[in-house]
């Protein structure tokens, strides 16, 4: 399994509107064949940061959920929205 962690930290402005992209992927993307978690939290410590966990199946299901209509539309906009850093993790 693939466990991604995305980090993201978004000014006053833009935090909403970039938690909302991030919720609207979860949930397109736990509807996806290989998915097998996809979560979005906020920091308890830190108001301005979030964070996406997402764990797939294997590296075809993964491949497959970066081709979907969702994440072309919906990952662009989000990094334009917040600074991102993507952690991957075999396991």
């Amino acid at each position: 399994m693939i466990r991604i962690n995305v980090f993201a930290q978004a000014t006053q402005e833009n935090l909403t509107k970039a938690i909302d992209v991030a919720q609207t992927l979860a949930v397109a993307s736990q509807q996806e064949k290989g998915c097998i978690a996809y979560d979005v939290f906020t920091s308890v410590t830190r108001p301005d940061v979030f964070m996406i966990c997402e764990t797939w199946a294997d590296d075809a299901a993964l491949q497959a959920h970066r081709e979907t209509a969702h994440y072309v539309k919906y990952v662009p906009e989000l990094k334009a929205l917040a600074q991102t850093k993507t952690e991957l993790f075999n396991f």
